[in-house]
This record gives structure tokens, sequence and C-alpha cells, in this order.
């Protein structure tokens, strides 16, 4: 007898949206790619890859993204960071949505959120376009088909790129909204066709409701050693700092590319999938993500192709520079089975420096990695948010400050106690320019940030010899085989010296004048840390 594809007593109806057309229930891939054919909504790819455009919307909208404001979380968000929502305003939102839902075909994926059965969410995702539902199918864990039948969503998410909001009566910024009501557990998304504010959704509601629990949630990749998933590393890191490309090591095993949790049991993935850009991606520097780009399923977003051939032009940003392609987990030959691993034991922090004075790796003490950690210094890379057309440095508090809903120093406290209590070694590594700032100097060689990677995960990094770094206090290795003696030295690679030593200091100064923020709410050991 074949397993309902739904429960049947948890179906949109029960839970009072009500009165739209045709629902679609947990359609699998090829069904879905099937639906999204019929309504339009792109094209079939070489290999069965699907190509979508997502039209204006081509980046994240942090800046409409909005958290209902109740008792409830009153006293625990980030007010600073996040934009409130009156319930009110919210329930006039949802009101309108579901309106104006009705008679519209909709698709519907029930997922989880959490490699961890013991930490994850049970997600229901209502898409108005069939696309969405298999991006997001890929990105979340898909439950067996047995386990349908009985699933119940701790959170629902309704995505409706068609529905505009309107600014007086709804209480938004724009046109474009993301609202998050943390008491009626709803996520409703309008005017955006961009895929990734479904899954940043979601880690947004990991982010604040598993420090309750005391697991730290992360926006890092994180990978292990080959037969041994008690040898993690995790790499913390804004879009575009290299978390995909660096943890998809063939030589580790593939936790998982983007986020993740931190228990007393160990590390787990949020996801069941990866969502890697692909601009200016080739088959020799990454051979297995180039090699989904073709494979029956994957998700291609935004990316320029010819309409004969329908070969895709990895080179050409003019769409966006934040082109990517979404597949599940199983693509990747090294990738973990399970999404759950040990302790870390090194922890990797990764910026990319658009100012060019950071080297390409230095060591940490704990209260220097919670320093950068607080600090969350890089460069937001053009593409991923609206409005970023080429890099711009920015301190991103905890390399995630747009899905952090509460304070840093919380997630910051977090992360401390799991790295006093796993004996991690800390290690900032610089995936941005050298020689000069971006427009005259270059990027970091990825075949040098992979030498050292390489060197401080099997432990041989620890043995070289080390230099006190004079502008950041700390300790650069000297020389690494493999590795261009001149590139640890960033002052070595600039044409003009004193340029170099005016641009550190520039950079120190904003270092100094965005801490200030945290200083009160650290203790000695940090702020001793502190540039």
């Amino acid at each position: 007898m074949t397993q309902p594809r739904v429960n049947p007593q948890c179906k949109l109806e029960d839970q009072g949206i009500s009165g739209v057309g045709e629902v679609h229930y947990n359609l699998l891939e090829p069904a879905l790619i099937e639906a999204a054919i019929r309504r339009g909504e792109g094209h079939l790819g070489l290999g069965g890859a699907f190509l979508v455009t997502t039209g204006a919307k081509t980046g994240r909208s942090p800046k409409d993204k909005h958290v209902v404001r109740t008792a409830l979380t009153e006293d625990t968000i980030w007010w600073d960071n996040n934009r409130p929502m009156s319930p009110e305003h919210f329930d006039v939102l949802y009101a309108d949505m579901l309106e104006h839902m009705k008679g519209k075909e909709y698709f519907v994926q029930d997922l989880y959120a959490g490699a961890d059965p013991e930490q994850r969410l049970d997600v229901r995702v209502v898409s108005e376009l069939a696309w969405h539902n298999l991006f997001i199918r890929h990105l979340l864990r898909r439950p067996e088909g047995a386990e349908l039948a009985g699933f119940e969503p701790d959170w629902t998410i309704i995505n409706c790129p068609s529905f505009k909001a309107d600014v007086e009566r709804h209480g938004t910024r724009s046109s474009t909204v993301i609202a998050i009501n943390f008491d009626k557990k709803l996520i409703l998304v309008g005017d955006t066709e961009y895929s990734g504010e479904n899954k940043k959704g979601v880690f947004t509601l990991l982010n604040y409701i598993l420090p309750e629990r005391g697991v730290m949630p992360m926006h890092c990749s994180a990978n292990h050693a080959p037969g041994n998933p008690e040898e993690v590393a995790i790499f913390f890191g804004l879009s575009g700092t290299g978390k995909t490309t660096l943890s998809a090591d063939p030589s580790r095993v593939l936790i998982g590319d983007d986020e993740h949790g931190w228990s007393d049991k160990g590390t787990f993935n949020f996801e069941g999938g990866c969502y890697a850009k692909t601009i200016n991606l080739s088959p020799e520097a990454e051979p297995e993500i180039y090699a989904t780009t073709s494979r029956f399923g994957t998700v291609i977003e935004n990316m320029v192709f010819d309409p004969d051939t329908l070969e895709l032009d990895f080179a050409d940003s003019s769409i966006t520079e934040n082109m990517r392609c979404a597949y599940p987990l199983e693509a990747i030959s090294n990738a973990s089975e399970t999404g759950m691993a040990g302790q870390p034991k090194n922890v990797i922090m990764l910026t990319s420096d658009a100012y060019g004075v950071m080297p390409p790796i230095a060591r940490l003490t704990p209260e220097q990695a919670m320093y950068h950690f607080l600090s969350g210094f890089t460069s937001k890379t053009p593409g991923t948010e609206v409005g970023v057309k080429e890099p711009q440095p920015t301190f991103s508090t905890c390399f995630g400050a747009p899905f952090m809903p509460r304070r840093p120093e919380e997630y910051g406290k977090l992360l401390a106690e799991r790295i006093e209590k796993s004996g991690a070694t800390c290690w900032l590594v610089n995936t941005g320019w050298t020689g000069g700032p971006f427009g005259t100097g270059r990027r970091m060689p990825i075949k040098a940030t992979r030498a050292l990677l390489t060197a401080a995960l099997d432990g041989s990094l620890n043995e070289v010899e080390f230099r006190r770094d004079p502008n950041f206090g700390f300790e650069v290795p000297v020389s690494v085989p493999g590795v261009d003696d001149a590139l640890l030295d960033p002052r070595q690679t600039w044409a003009d010296g004193a340029a170099y030593d005016a641009q550190a200091e520039k950079l120190k100064g904003m270092f100094r004048e965005n801490f200030r923020q945290y200083e009160a709410k650290v203790d000695d050991k940090v702020r001793a840390a502190a540039i």
C-alpha cells in the first residue's frame, strides 16, 4: 500500500489556509520540474538541471526583513539589528496574503531543519513557485516517505513572490517583505523570487531557538577527516569568503557547506544540500561543484546560458555576480551520510579583506578568536545583497549579522564555552586581497589558501616558526612548504610599504571603532585581545 505523502490531518486547510486552488504536497524532483516547466518558470538545462532567473531581486533583501515585536520577543531580540513589526501589522499582512493566494496553485514541502533529531525543527514550506519548492527540497533535509504521514510542522513558511506589501497598511519598508512571527511560528515572504530568502529564514529561526538549548548555531561550513568523524573543522564566514569551496575538499568528508549547530554531542548540519556560487566556477578548481551544474534536478539561478545549446557561461555576471546552483548533499561524493560528527578540533574564521592588509592565515588565542568572531570583519561580495556592486569592507558580527536575532554576545559566549570545552585551535584565514586593496591588489591564490589549510588541519602548521603580527597581535607563520614566503608577510606583497602601513592603520581604526559596542559586554581577557 502506498504511503500518503502528507499527513491527512495536517493539510493547509487544517492550518487555517483555505480557499487556495490546487495544492501539491511533497512532490519529488521530476514532478516539481515538470510543474515548473508547465508553468513557464524556467528552462530544462543540460543533464536535467533547471535554469531560472529571479527578476529584480538577485540577492537577499536584509533591510526588508522584519521580526514581530511581542512580549515573547521584546527582551530577547537584538532590535538594533532586526527591524520590528507590530502584531497588528503582521495580522493584516497575513490576512491579505491569504486573500491573495485564493484560487492559485501552490506547492508544499514538509522538511527537517537539522540533522540531529534531538535539535531539528519540522518546517513546512508553502511556495507559489514550483522551483522554490524544488530549491528548498534540496536545501533542507528530506523525511522518509513513511514519516510524511505523521508530519506536523513546528513552523510554516509562506513564500508568495507575486504578493506586494503595502508600506502603510503592513508597516513595511517597501513592497518586499520577510516577516517572522515567533509567537505564531510563521514566516511570510513576498515580492522577491530570490530563493535564498527561504533558507536564510530557517537559519534565523534556528539562531533564535537553539541558544536556549545551549546549542551554538553557526554560519559555517564543516568537514572531517576521512574515517574519523571526531576530527572536525568548521569554517565561519559570510557569503563569498570561501565556505563552500574550502570545505568541499575531496580529501575530507563534507558535513555541510553553510549552516551548523555545535552541541554537547558534537557538530551537526542544519541543511540537506548546498547553495554554491558559480561565478568563474571551473572543473579544474572545483570539479564536484562544477559537475552539479549539469546534474538532474540542480537549480541553476541567475546564470547566463546559450539559448540554443543551453551551455552555461560561468564568466558572464551581467545578471548578477551572485549566480548560484542548489543541489542535494548526496551530489558530492565525499558528503557525510548522517550530517553529524564530533567536536571541532579546528575553528577557522574566513575573512575577505578588501584592504589587502590581513595575512593569508594567522593563529588566534581563544580571546583573539572571540574578538574576531564578534568583529566579523570581511567584505560583502557583489550581488549577495541588493545594491552591492563591488566588495565593501564591513563588520558583520558572528560572521552572519543579517541572520542573528539575538545579541552577538550570546553567540560569542556560547562559542567561547564550546572552544574551551573542546580545546579547539582557532585560525583566521584571509581569502580576500593581497599586494594592495581591491582594484590594485589581487585575490589571494586559492592554491596557497588550500595548502595553508591542509597544514593547519593535519597539524603540521603548528610545527613551523611563527612571528607576532605588529598590527593585530596574532601569530603568523614565517615559512610554510609550498607557499611563497612573501605571501605570508602582506607588507612584502605591496609595492609601497608606507602605503601598506597607512592602510593597516586605517583598518585598525575601523576595528577599534566597531568594537566599542561590545567592550562593556565582554570580559577583561577579550578586551585585552582587542587591537
